[in-house]
């Protein structure tokens, strides 16, 4: 009778535990699941936030901010040692020279001519990436990780896209496009800095 009830205790703590582990696999927001953790520079990092970036009434991608530990200001995570990731899943097609010139307008917004004079030449370099790229479609992915000791990796679809750029300043000053001063979205940077929840957002 104790060996019943103990094997359904253990069942009922197994089920309960899975289910807890699927309810955090994944954030939905606008129709795209974000994974919770994802694996840069061989560490573990977590979902910091997420949300959609609008332009007037058009929903254009959906940003995740990955961090090793859980910050809610832009000093703290500009000054987080770890590797880093942004994540843009694309909502509709877009013209790479659209979204290159969008980046470009963001840098130049958020950094000073002082900052930006120190990563010209990988701004300029971040630049020949989306003249090559040509075109962005709904459902592909851009990943920009920040990998200490080696420098930022722009990837699309998982395929690298351009050279390592090495300088943790070039990193930080695409992060001000989403989290500076004339951000990209004012609402998605409270929702990548966790400060706000995406609308309709779930977890499975």
């Amino acid at each position: 009778m104790k060996s019943n009830t103990c094997s359904k205790l253990k069942m009922m703590l197994v089920t309960g535990l899975l289910g807890l582990a699927q309810s955090v696999w994944a954030v939905e927001v606008a129709g795209v699941k974000l994974d919770d953790t994802v694996r840069v520079a061989n560490a573990d990092i977590k979902l910091n936030g997420a949300g959609v970036r609008t332009k007037a009434i058009f929903k254009v991608y959906v940003a995740g901010l990955y961090l090793a530990e859980k910050k809610t200001t832009v000093a703290d995570v500009l000054a987080e040692p770890g590797p880093k990731r942004i994540s843009l899943v694309m909502l509709r097609d877009i013209s790479a020279d659209a979204l290159g010139s969008a980046f470009m307008e963001g840098l130049s917004h958020n950094n000073t001519v002082n900052e930006r004079a120190t990563i010209i030449n990988q701004m300029l370099k971040f630049g020949e990436m989306f003249a090559a790229t040509r075109a962005l479609k709904k459902g592909d992915i851009v990943t920009t990780d920040w990998i200490p000791g080696s420098g930022t990796l722009v990837q699309i679809n998982g395929k690298k896209n351009a050279e390592i750029y090495p300088d943790v300043a070039f990193y930080n000053a695409l992060l001000k496009i989403w989290l500076g001063d004339q951000p990209a979205d004012s609402t998605l940077k409270k929702q990548l800095l966790g400060l706000e929840l995406p609308a309709k957002a779930s977890k499975d």
